[in-house]
């Protein structure tokens, strides 16, 4: 095992779903290859966004940098600004990704992008990035409705680190028993057979994604 350490967040609030089971997929192959991996579970953190309170833009501030709001989620971001690579995860609620990965990526960038011309980034180090995408919808029509989602989404951290590889898994099974919910728009016997033919490879495809990263740090790439 090597020094090099990945976090990644898991911003959903369910910790054993598809989102969650991507995480565990991505950070198996980043430890199988030589990594160090933690997974932080957004919801169990208590913080907030951003409260643009501008410290960490003040000229000569002792927070110059850095998020200077105390919460739960302070020392995390200490953390992960030191780290080798992070990645992000999010289903994908009312179109976006849910509001706990909102405010954190406004927590982790703002303080490393600098109001000047090109807009620099300051941050500590380059991280290795992805971002790892649940969605009940299917591939087309995810193509259709969300690619400025994304490209919005993933601004910032393109900014501040690196672009991020994008990893995907659509049409997501999403209860144990379809009959107990009011979901006429989908056929359960559809959605099982994706959860049974499909997510098995979406899996593959994060467990690639971890190995993929692990391999990029380890070459200074």
């Amino acid at each position: 095992m090597t020094n090099k350490k990945i976090y990644i967040i898991n911003g959903s609030p369910r910790k054993q779903w598809n989102t969650a089971q991507m995480c565990e997929s991505f950070g198996k192959g980043a430890k199988d290859n030589g990594t160090e991996v933690e997974i932080i579970h957004l919801y169990d953190i208590d913080f907030k966004g951003c409260r643009s309170c501008f410290a960490c833009k003040l000229k000569g501030g002792k927070n110059f940098g850095r998020c200077a709001y105390p919460d739960e989620s302070t020392p995390l971001l200490d953390k992960i600004s030191q780290a080798d690579g992070i990645v992000l995860a999010s289903p994908i609620y009312c179109s976006d990704v849910t509001g706990m990965m909102r405010c954190f990526i406004e927590r982790l960038t703002f303080p490393f992008f600098e109001y000047k011309q090109g807009y620099p980034s300051i941050a500590p180090k380059r991280l290795k990035t992805a971002m790892i995408y649940t969605m009940n919808v299917t591939e087309e029509l995810a193509n259709q409705m969300y690619p400025d989602m994304f490209n919005r989404t993933e601004f910032m951290i393109e900014t501040v680190f690196t672009k991020p590889e994008r990893i995907f898994a659509y049409d997501t099974y999403q209860f144990n028993d379809y009959d107990k919910y009011l979901v006429e728009t989908f056929d359960k016997n559809k959605k099982l057979k994706q959860k049974e033919e499909q997510f098995p490879k979406d899996l593959q495809k994060a467990y690639d994604a971890g190995v993929k990263m692990t391999k990029r740090i380890l070459q200074g790439e």
